[in-house]
């Protein structure tokens, strides 16, 4: 893999950990469900990330299962910021 391409989805990794991170802080402070969820959004957005390419290359399936896998995993922590977002 090209380190271009490693090092663009390890920042997006480490970006939304920080998100996650600073979103969790901030429930355990207020105790507002609403930031849990968007906590475990960018959990599941920030991993999505990152599978396609690991998904692809340990398991050696097709780019396109590998992106339905990455597409499912970043769609679930949309919702679970667009439910944050509606409470």
């Amino acid at each position: 893999m090209e380190v271009s391409f490693l090092l663009s989805k390890g920042i997006t990794l480490v970006l939304s950990l920080i998100v996650a991170y600073l979103a969790y802080h901030g429930y355990r402070r207020s105790g507002q469900t609403p930031m849990l969820y968007v906590s475990g959004g960018f959990v599941f957005i920030g991993v999505g990330a990152i599978c396609e390419g690991l998904i692809y290359q340990l398991f050696g399936t097709t780019i396109a299962s590998a992106a339905l896998v990455q597409g499912v995993i970043v769609s679930s922590g949309m919702v679970l910021v667009i439910l944050s977002l509606r409470r």
